[in-house]
């Protein structure tokens, strides 16, 4: 297939679930001229200007860099808060220091001279004085009445993204911008609004909307600040019509980007290709949470090409901008990026580099990309197991003392899967069709509370056709909307119902192991948990009445003292309350487990937690993996397929600081690596593009074997096809 009409086809997977509501982007119903251009840069370059950098920063340098390192995009400031062009649009700041120059156009066509496409960059979040003097009603406004300040900088004022300023001022300069450069598109920054805005716009639009006052605070579950999501994410959506309409007007092939959307779904809907804003590690964030991100947002976009932003510089709270990252943290994030079909875009603030070293690694990094091109440009993923996530749940959720950090749950799962070295994929809850789930085997539910009627049936279907299910906890226990149901929407595929109680936090309780040496399910269950006849159990559990007839491997040692020392000892040494689920439905497989053991597993990190849940994974799921990975360390691993080749992508995360950033340095590691050879192919060679070796390799029962002597961050095992 040419790569021109696979865009047309398979580059459009994320548009599967139907929008309702006015707001939809014009020109959507019919292609572009050329959509050609959309898939074309693998390497983006991002330079955000300041505003003392016209005439300030030396362009030839960047331009020197780019080239050097086969950047092929670039996403560069333009306008919004500062100009960095000799702008006519009345109120739009024009840099300080540009003089008669015209800092933007002269690096845009120098760019255009290496054959770079060029996004540009606004950012309307903030205004100056001038702005405030002539529109005051331009302007956000507290709960308290007060007009905002800025919070980083008090010399400016934050604007309303929900009115004129960013309906009636923005799109003037989006044409300005357009009219002067015709870039493939215009990426907006902090375009979406910080918090509840009370101006005067949002107090009367939000009052026509629903005949309420605006929520006094934010309270994910309050009636009326519900309301005021589902207005805001209309308005921005009627916002994203508006100036994606009028960039396209001057360039039919051109689209407006936004940075982020409150709904994967819409994004995955709208936007014809995507930058994902995920800069770096901050806090305890895991290494592999680059990796999370990506895989989100494709679970909606399809094969769109998807762009991560990583950032050169500290993330943290406090924010240096001028520092930078060492070259292990940054090598690690992207290799995360990479891994999981994203498309690097560095970003560096401020044209002058106080910092150099973080040059070589992104420079490295890049320049193999590039020399790997055609191995990266991925036409399928082929994880057969999926995860679900829930925006739904995650609006409608909680409150309750066992829903707080219900985000844990999905945590201690992924970080599950990457430990067992299982590829997989996410799955948006909203996208559960037939052609949505065909090409996965198992789905994991990791607490996904809120489903309602419809999504049940859907996860139904999918296991009468032989495909397998694994839950924890509430899974299934309110409706869409967060209400509680009587019992689980899935109870019919769990073989329990709901016992009207969830138990905890239970203090030094146990799970006992009732292992059995000549039952093969119990085996594989307790693998690896042989000399124990216990381990610790999860923090709260759901009370459930089991309605079939199930094994027992895992059962409740209930709660008894940890304190005083004497008085320690189980006053109940075991029952036969189930704590794991099994069933055969059809030729699918459903596991159940009724406690938080995928959160308590991401709190803890109790290894026995990991080895029980990777082992109901490997039961649940039924098959031979489409790869094996054995060695030492944290190895993430992914498998995509591409027009003439497929790939496994191995990214080492084995790392003291891997909980903790940054990394200090980066382990190597080695890996014995096992590939199915896809149906119908013929493998003509395997190759290490990382350290770009041919390794020796055996083809034994249509598995490849092959060794891979040395991961440092990143190696991808590619397998040449016919």
């Amino acid at each position: 297939m040419e790569r021109r009409e696979f865009i047309k086809t398979a580059g459009l997977l994320g548009g599967a679930y139907a929008l309702s509501g006015p707001a939809t982007l014009a020109g959507l119903s019919a292609p572009a001229a050329d959509p050609f251009w959309l898939d074309g840069p693998m390497r983006w370059a991002q330079l955000a200007f300041v505003e003392r950098d016209p005439g300030h920063y030396d362009p030839d340098f960047w331009l020197g860099y780019f080239k050097r390192i086969h950047a092929d995009g670039a996403l560069l400031s333009a306008g919004g808060v500062v100009a960095f062009y000799p702008t006519n649009v009345p109120l739009h700041h024009r840099s300080d220091f540009l003089g008669n120059s015209d800092t933007l156009g002269n690096l845009v066509e120098g760019c255009k001279k290496l054959g770079m496409k060029i996004m540009l960059r606004t950012d309307p979040h903030a205004a100056r004085q001038n702005v405030y003097d002539a529109h005051p009603d331009w302007i956000a406004v507290n709960a308290d009445g007060a007009k905002r300040r800025h919070w980083a900088n008090p010399a400016l004022w934050v604007t309303c993204s929900l009115g004129p300023y960013n309906f009636e001022f923005m799109p003037q300069v989006n044409q300005e911008i357009m009219e002067r450069f015709q870039p493939e598109g215009i990426f907006s920054n902090r375009w979406a609004g910080h918090d509840i805005c009370y101006c005067e716009h949002c107090t009367r639009n939000f009052k026509a909307a629903s005949g309420l006052e605006l929520p006094q605070k934010v309270d994910r579950l309050d009636l009326t600040y519900r309301k005021w999501t589902d207005w805001r994410m209309k308005r921005l959506r009627e916002l994203w019509a508006l100036w994606d309409a009028g960039i396209r007007q001057q360039k039919p092939t051109s689209r407006f980007i936004p940075n982020g959307f409150p709904d994967k779904i819409v994004t995955g809907k709208e936007a014809d290709l995507f930058f994902a804003d995920q800069q770096a590690r901050r806090g305890l964030m895991a290494p592999w949470s680059n990796g999370k991100g990506a895989k989100e947002l494709r679970s909606t976009l399809g094969l769109k090409p998807l762009i991560g932003i990583f950032s050169v510089g500290i993330e943290e709270e406090f924010r240096w901008k001028d520092s930078v990252q060492n070259d292990a943290e940054i090598r690690i994030w992207v290799a995360e990026g990479t891994a999981n079909g994203m498309r690097p875009c560095f970003v560096k603030f401020g044209g002058d580099i106080y910092d150099k070293r973080w040059m070589e690694a992104v420079a490295n990094l890049y320049e193999g990309y590039h020399k790997n091109e055609r191995y990266l440009r991925n036409t399928a993923p082929m994880a057969r197991v999926g995860v679900v996530y829930s925006e739904q749940t995650d609006r409608n959720y909680g409150g309750k003392p066992w829903q707080q950090k219900s985000g844990d749950h999905l945590d201690g799962l992924y970080h599950t899967l990457v430990e067992s070295r299982i590829p997989f994929d996410m799955v948006n809850d909203r996208l559960l069709t037939p052609d949505d789930l065909k090409r996965f085997k198992l789905l994991i539910l990791p607490n996904i509370a809120a489903l309602s009627d419809a999504q049940c049936q859907q996860l139904q279907a999918f296991v009468n056709t032989g495909g397998s299910l694994m839950a924890t906890f509430e899974t299934s226990l309110y409706d869409e909307e967060g209400q509680p149901r009587a019992d689980f929407g899935l109870a019919g595929l769990f073989g329990v119902s709901y016992d009207q109680k969830v138990e905890g936090p239970m203090r030094n309780s146990y799970l006992q192991l009732r292992n059995d040496p000549k039952n093969s399910q119990t085996q594989l269950i307790l693998k690896g948990l042989d000399d124990t006849p216990r381990i610790i159990n999860a923090i709260y559990k759901v009370n459930v009445k089991p309605t079939a007839s199930f094994p027992s491997p895992v059962t409740l040692i209930p709660t008894y003292p940890d304190l005083p020392m004497e008085d320690v000892y189980p006053r109940v040494a075991e029952t036969d309350t189930r704590e794991l689920y099994l069933r055969q439905v059809g030729k699918g497989r459903v596991a159940y487990i009724p406690g938080d053991l995928d959160r308590t597993f991401w709190q803890l990190m109790a290894t026995d937690h990991g080895q029980l849940l990777r082992n109901v994974i490997h039961w649940a799921l039924d098959e031979e993996p489409v790869v094996a990975v054995t060695g030492p360390g944290v190895i993430d691993v992914t498998v995509w397929r591409q027009a003439k080749s497929m790939t496994v992508h191995l990214v080492n995360l084995t790392n003291p600081m891997m909980m903790k950033g940054p990394f200090r340095e980066l382990i190597p590691v080695e890996a014995q690596v096992s590939v199915a050879v896809p149906a119908g192919a013929k493998v003509t060679g395997v190759k290490l593009l990382m350290s770009d070796q041919k390794p020796k390799f055996e083809i034994r029962n249509r598995q490849v074997l092959v060794s891979v002597p040395r991961i440092l961050d990143h190696e991808i095992v590619a397998l040449d096809l016919v």
